[in-house]
Formats: C-alpha cells, sequence, structure tokens
C-alpha cells in the first residue's frame, strides 16, 4: 500500500486512480470523525455523517491547486471543510427562520449534522476565526474537536502536540471562545 503523504502530494496531479485510492485510504477515518460529531447531534438536524463527508471530499478534489504537506495537513484541511459545511447549513437555516419560504422534508438516508442551535454554530466560527488571528494552533484543535468531532488525543495527533498540551489547548480556547461569544451577545 502506498503511503498517504505520498498520495497527497501525488493526488493534485490530475490521476483518477490516485485520487480514488487516496478516497479510499481516508475515507474510513473521515467517515469515522463525522459519525462521532453526528451522535452527539439533536435529531431533526438535515445532514447526515456520510453527507458531511462526501461534501467535504468534493471541496477537496474541486480545487485543482491542491497540495497537502502530509497526512496531518490533509485532515486539518478536511476539518475547514467540515465546519464551512456545517457553517453554511446553519446559516442556510437561519434564513429560512428568518423569512425562507422553503419547506422541510424529512429524507432519511440524506440528513446531515447541523447542530441543534444554529445561532451557536454561527457564534463559534465567528469567534473562531478571531481566535485564529491570535493562535492559529489553538483554533485548529477546536476545529478538529468541535466541528469534526475528534477526541483530544486524536486531535492532539493531527496538530502534533502532545496530549497533556492539547488538552491544556482545549481548555483555554474554550474559555477564551465563550467569554468573545458573550461578549458579542450583549
Amino acid at each position: 500500500m502506498k503511503d498517504i503523504t505520498h498520495l497527497l502530494n501525488t493526488s493534485g496531479q490530475s490521476n483518477p486512480p490516485t485520487a480514488n485510492e487516496l478516497l479510499s485510504l481516508v475515507y474510513d477515518e473521515l467517515r469515522r470523525l463525522a459519525a462521532a460529531k453526528m451522535a452527539s447531534e439533536a435529531p431533526g438536524h438535515t445532514l447526515q455523517a456520510t453527507a458531511l463527508v462526501h461534501e467535504a471530499w468534493l471541496r477537496l478534489m474541486a480545487n485543482e491547486q491542491r497540495q497537502w504537506n502530509d497526512r496531518t495537513h490533509f485532515f486539518a484541511v478536511a476539518a475547514e471543510a467540515m465546519r464551512r459545511i456545517l457553517v453554511d447549513s446553519a446559516r442556510r437555516k437561519l434564513a429560512q427562520r428568518r423569512g425562507g419560504r422553503a419547506q422541510r422534508t424529512e429524507l432519511p438516508d440524506i440528513a446531515c449534522p447541523v447542530a441543534e442551535n444554529e445561532d451557536q454554530i454561527v457564534a463559534v466560527s465567528a469567534a473562531l476565526d478571531e481566535f485564529a488571528a491570535v493562535d492559529k494552533q489553538k483554533a485548529e484543535l477546536v476545529k478538529l474537536r468541535y466541528f469534526v468531532g475528534m477526541t483530544v488525543e486524536e486531535a492532539a495527533e493531527v496538530v502534533g502536540i502532545s496530549v497533556p498540551t492539547a488538552h491544556r489547548h482545549w481548555a483555554y480556547a474554550r474559555a477564551w471562545l465563550a467569554r468573545r461569544i458573550a461578549s458579542n451577545r450583549r
């Protein structure tokens, strides 16, 4: 089996078998992470973990200039793609609440992850953008934990820090984001 990093670096060369091989190597992990995130979501959300992974994959492969340095970089980009999908979905739901005419239709095989409080997803995303300007590494840890659903241990491995450091970063980031979100609501 080829090295994932090698496949990541060659996937941007318009070689469909390489991209397909890459998908087969990372799909299970992406699906597991998305499913873990969805397990904590309230019933009635409109996305499923599978749909989230597929949409993220399409966005990752749509960029002709893509180049990933290694496994860590790939999963960081995938986490960002999943975050944007969740935020876009939350914004669409909020827009519908404020006068949208769309009618909800339950499609059990197509449901995907959106938190029970779309306002919270949008608020966290906005605060996270501000936090990334202050501390990019801690912001990356938050993306992996909050939007992808990784455990502290999994996120620490992807970010490349020790587990105790990840716990400290996670505690600090949560406090910083909570304070920022509370001050923005006033």
